[in-house]
């Protein structure tokens, strides 16, 4: 069973998700749902660029982070076009990690 969470939004942004909703046929909640899933995937992508970038953690643990497979964090790089310095070093990394 789920969590409910419970927050205040202004009248725009409610009279909005209603009108997605209703123009998706879903309701509110699923509407309310599906964007907070999409945008907590977002910023945790962005967030483990920024610490990719930073030096912090490889791109290997950058996908792992975000469950995402190391192609698709590449790929999510090149869509963000995020520069992404992929050393030998790391490919070794990553390679032994999937050992």
């Amino acid at each position: 069973m789920g969590k409910t969470v419970t927050t205040r939004v202004d009248e725009e942004l409610s009279e909005r998700i209603d009108e997605i909703a209703e123009e998706e046929g879903l309701d509110r909640s699923t509407v309310v749902r599906k964007f907070l899933a999409d945008g907590t995937k977002n910023w945790l992508i962005e967030k483990s660029f920024e610490d990719y970038e930073a030096g912090r953690i490889t791109l290997w643990q950058a996908a792992d982070r975000c469950g995402l497979s190391l192609w698709e964090m590449i790929q999510e790089a090149g869509e963000r076009e995020v520069h992404v310095p992929y050393t030998v070093d790391e490919l070794e990394e990553d390679l032994g990690a999937l050992e």
